[in-house]
């Protein structure tokens, strides 16, 4: 199997609604990264949290098993604490091997739902 990925991923943008519509939890607003670990070992990742106003929070530390794919989403994060909602964020994550980090969002804030999907950047 071919091992691909960095160890190291930022994603600028991150933003949690307050509230939506919609059936839970499928719809409820939500930050998510999908990191993909092609490797024949699992993957630890340590996350860090950047606010605009206060120090940064972590690491939130996440187990990709090997040769899987995991969806983390940022609203159920809580140690060290819960990511706030209603308040701009970005993340960096530190992986122990090589990964791929996709971030995607879900607003519910209308009753047409938004979906954007886009790729970390990693170095």
């Amino acid at each position: 199997m071919e091992k691909i990925g960095k160890k190291t991923w930022a994603i600028a943008e991150g933003y949690i609604p307050k509230w939506g519509h919609g059936k839970e939890p499928e719809f409820v607003s939500h930050e998510t990264m999908c990191v993909l670990n092609t490797n024949e070992e699992d993957a630890e990742l340590s996350v860090f949290i950047y606010f605009t106003d206060k120090e940064p929070v972590g690491p939130y530390k996440i187990k990709i098993p090997a040769q899987r794919v995991k969806h983390i989403r940022f609203n159920d994060l809580s140690e060290p604490e819960p990511i706030p909602k209603g308040v701009d964020f970005a993340s960096l994550v530190h992986a122990s091997l090589p990964v791929i980090v996709q971030h995607t969002r879900l607003d519910s804030r209308q009753s047409e739902n938004a979906l954007l999907s886009t790729m970390a950047y990693g170095e």
